[in-house]
């Protein structure tokens, strides 16, 4: 017998040798039924699996908060999909089928891409697989009977072939279908209910240029009919939420060929609005003592080697070289400069900490498949900071960091829905990280400790730490319901001393600063888009690159319209003038479209009054009013930054 504590802390007994199915069924058969895996002492592990020692384990479902149980559920539909496609196109070569945030894909190497007509017969076939209740069987082979099986399969041959030898290679056949495949997996096809094939694209292998185009299909399942209604919707609620549909609607930014995919060209809206934020989060950090600096966009790569960053990213930099024998990198991150800001004088004790802070960009060379809107882009612009400081002044400036990170946000309406992670080392391969073990457990002790102390309830989570150092990670989830991590606060005792940095202690001696990294906006591109997602382009008035519109019902208006125009601009507030010869309810629907905070609606009652009658964006018409009551009501609201 050996013993088996379940999640809730209670143990039970069980034969050698009991899958972990059966020991759902012995825990009740509704667990059994609704089960899709299993994690043994933190591993996920197939249902299948024979459990032949003491252990942890935990039963996932697809209704578990965490994505595990979902996984298994998707990757089994996925294989789903590739055996219709297999039914429906004999000659078609498989690639790769895994589960994602949100569904599954698989890339197929085909003729001709799928059309609509193509999905359609691939999603009926799929319900026809399901309704069949095809078995699902797990088994493995050794290598050379592996490449054997797969003689016809070139995308799994290369898999297989990079395999370590001697490690089991597995497999699981669903009737007429056989993948090469580490699972889990469901137990039979019937599992599966219902189905939606989503959309299909060109994709590379492995996300290489170089390699050959392949058709992906990505597509979505649910134990429910009314799970996937729900999730439908929640798609075309998605799509009106796109940063891209509503950048583009809103004249933000554009994307050039000749400039080049993943390189954001932003528009005089678009400016405004990131330049506001700028101003934003300068005006905030700079309560907290920080100075803004400028430093250049390229780098000799000796910069970087001494930083590190060039040995661990080399694949992600951007190297410049000329005929004149330059050799330079576009910097991918700016801390390295400002190692050298510090450098560039003696400094004393009496002067730390010296907090720098920095917008600028920052160039990464991504795959060229993943680019995409500003989600994920060649250069970023990244708000960044750093202070250079004693041991004893580390807390408070990590304390001060995490304030400025909740000052920020609670402001952009985005606290109440966070949360913390401790990101650490990856104990078990150090060799990833620079700086020496030591350094790292005061490191990360001391960030333990600022959690406890701020009640930040921090999750520990191994192997996400930075290469030098451990960090304060903010989760935010987005419209759409991802993960994101924007704001971060990292602690650096290696960059310094691999610079040689010191400042002069009251002794007369020299002593290496701690280097405490910090980014409350981040990427301006990623956090823009999380704005337009989260507001469907409906930005708060003090961001609004359009704060109000003013609206004349005909030319007979228009020069008192000009004179509110004036009166206003001079007020601070950003005004646009709609005097083009359409209705006056054309301008309003058009001015909603384009999401202007307010509209001033002006006709001969109002210019005979010398009054303004106010529409709002949220409220609709709000009557009358006199211009400097509205100035100073807006002035208000952007001041206050609602």
């Amino acid at each position: 017998m050996i013993e088996i504590t379940l999640k809730d802390g209670n143990k039970m007994e069980v034969e050698k040798g009991t899958s972990i199915l059966e020991i759902a069924k012995k825990i009740s058969e509704g667990l059994a039924r609704n089960a899709t895996c299993g994690e043994i002492d933190g591993e996920i592990k197939d249902l299948r699996y024979q459990v032949n020692e003491d252990c942890e384990l935990i039963i996932h479902t697809f209704s578990d908060e965490d994505l595990e149980g979902k996984k298994a559920y998707w990757h089994t539909t996925s294989h789903i999909m590739a055996q219709a496609v297999k039914r429906l196109f004999p000659n078609a070569k498989f690639a790769i089928g895994p589960s994602i945030e949100n569904g599954f894909y698989y890339d197929f190497d085909v003729e001709n891409p799928f059309t609509d007509e193509d999905k359609a017969k691939i999603e009926e076939e799929m319900k026809k697989i399901i309704k069949e209740d095809i078995k699902i069987e797990r088994f493995s082979l050794p290598k050379n009977e592996a490449l054997k099986l797969m003689q016809d399969q070139p995308y799994k041959q290369e898999l297989i072939k990079e395999l370590p030898e001697g490690e089991e290679i597995s497999f699981y056949q669903q009737g007429d279908f056989t993948d090469l495949c580490a699972g889990p997996h469901l137990q039979s096809t019937g599992k599966v209910k219902s189905i939606k094939i989503l959309s299909s694209s060109g994709a590379y292998w492995r996300g290489n240029e170089k390699n050959k185009m392949l058709q992906r299909i990505y597509g979505i399942s649910f134990p429910k009919a009314s799970m996937l209604e729900e999730y439908l919707d929640f798609l075309e609620d998605a799509k009106q939420r796109d940063h891209r549909k509503i950048g583009k609607e809103l004249d933000l930014f554009c994307f050039s060929d000749y400039v080049g995919g993943g390189l954001p060209l932003y528009t005089p809206k678009g400016t405004i609005v990131k330049e506001e934020l700028q101003k934003e989060v300068e005006r905030i950090c700079r309560k907290y003592g920080f100075q803004k600096v400028s430093c250049p966009s390229l780098a000799n790569i000796t910069l970087f080697q001494t930083s590190g960053h060039a040995q661990k990213f080399d694949d992600e930099l951007f190297r410049v070289s000329s005929k004149k024998g330059h050799d330079f990198v576009l910097k991918p991150v700016q801390c390295p400069h400002h190692t050298q800001l510090f450098a560039s004088k003696q400094r004393s004790y009496k002067d730390l900490p010296i907090r720098y802070m920095e917008s600028d960009k920052q160039y990464r060379a991504e795959l060229q498949g993943s680019v995409g809107g500003l989600s994920r882009v060649y250069a970023i612009t990244v708000e960044d900071g750093h202070s250079f400081c004693r041991v004893d002044q580390v807390k408070d400036e990590v304390i001060n960091m995490c304030k400025i990170i909740k000052d920020f946000y609670t402001k952009m309406g985005l606290w109440n829905d966070h949360w913390v992670s401790l990101s650490v080392r990856d104990y078990e391969h150090p060799e990833k990280y620079i700086g020496s073990e030591e350094d790292w457990n005061i490191c990360e002790q001391m960030l333990q400790e600022v959690s406890d102390e701020l009640q930040l309830e921090a999750k520990r989570c191994e192997g996400e730490a930075a290469l030098y150092g451990p960090k304060l990670d903010f989760m935010f989830k987005d419209a759409m319901k991802r993960e994101v991590q924007i704001p971060t606060v990292q602690l650096d005792f290696s960059t310094p001393k691999r610079f040689g940095l010191f400042y002069i202690d009251k002794n007369g001696e020299k002593q290496t600063p701690v280097m405490v990294h910090r980014a409350i906006l981040g990427s301006y591109e990623r956090f823009l888009a999380l704005m337009l997602e989260n507001t469907k382009g409906a930005l708060p008035i003090w961001l609004s690159p359009v704060q109000v519109k003013i609206l004349p019902i005909s030319d007979k208006q228009l020069d008192y319209c000009k004179e509110i125009k004036e009166e206003i601009e001079e007020a601070g507030i950003r005004v646009e003038l709609d005097d083009r010869n359409e209705k006056v309810g054309y301008k309003i629907r058009e001015a909603q479209i384009q999401k202007v905070p307010y509209m001033l609606v002006i006709g001969d009652k109002e210019k005979e009054a010398g009054e303004i009658t106010v529409r709002s964006r949220i409220s609709g018409d709000l009557g009358n009013m006199d211009l400097e009551d509205f100035i100073e009501k807006i002035q208000n609201q952007i001041k206050n930054r609602q």
